[in-house]
């Protein structure tokens, strides 16, 4: 571990998990602590690098997240996530068990687009029994994995589940192509 305090790492968890610059207040409210003491937390997590600040919104940095246990994502790591897989490492959607759709994704970004249009069935019964998550994982990716239990976690169907693993998808293959040359 990091040699964090309990409080400093919560803090280091909420920002991953909204996955969104937040303000002090924010942080404070939703930690349900007093702003100078959140406030003292966060500048000694700014000063270990663990956070940045910029126009008073804070942000998990990449020592952040390697303190809540990610691996670091450098270039060649990158590169392996977003790479085709072949046909029997692809992700092949099904609607249920026993239920093939007869469509497949070679590649996290090829999965990103799929995920727009995929029949909702297909979604929740692949969320559901964590599926997704193990083939990320495969690919390489232990962040996008965690991530994706969070949003299995909040019990969403419909449009709303889609959305939400659409937008994590895709801000993390935003995210991974910017580590490319």
């Amino acid at each position: 571990m990091s040699g964090l305090s309990r409080i400093r790492m919560e803090i280091l968890r909420l920002l991953w998990q909204t996955n969104r610059p937040m303000n002090l207040k924010e942080i404070s409210e939703r930690m349900n602590l007093k702003t100078h003491c959140v406030n003292m937390h966060l500048l000694n997590l700014v000063r270990g690098g663990y956070v940045k600040r910029s126009d008073k919104l804070y942000v998990l940095t990449d020592l952040g997240k390697e303190a809540l246990g990610f691996p670091s994502i450098n270039e060649k790591m990158a590169k392996k996530i977003l790479s085709e897989v072949p046909l029997d490492k692809a992700f092949h959607f099904y609607r249920d068990l026993d239920k093939p759709l007869m469509v497949y994704s070679n590649s996290l970004t090829d999965f990103c687009e799929k995920i727009k249009n995929i029949d909702l069935n297909s979604i929740e019964f692949h969320v559901y029994r964590g599926d997704f998550e193990v083939w990320i994982h495969f690919l390489g990716d232990i962040e996008l994995a965690h991530r994706l239990r969070l949003i299995r976690e909040l019990g969403l169907s419909g449009e709303s589940l889609r959305e939400e693993v659409f937008r994590a998808v895709k801000l993390r293959c935003d995210e991974l192509k910017k580590i490319l040359p």
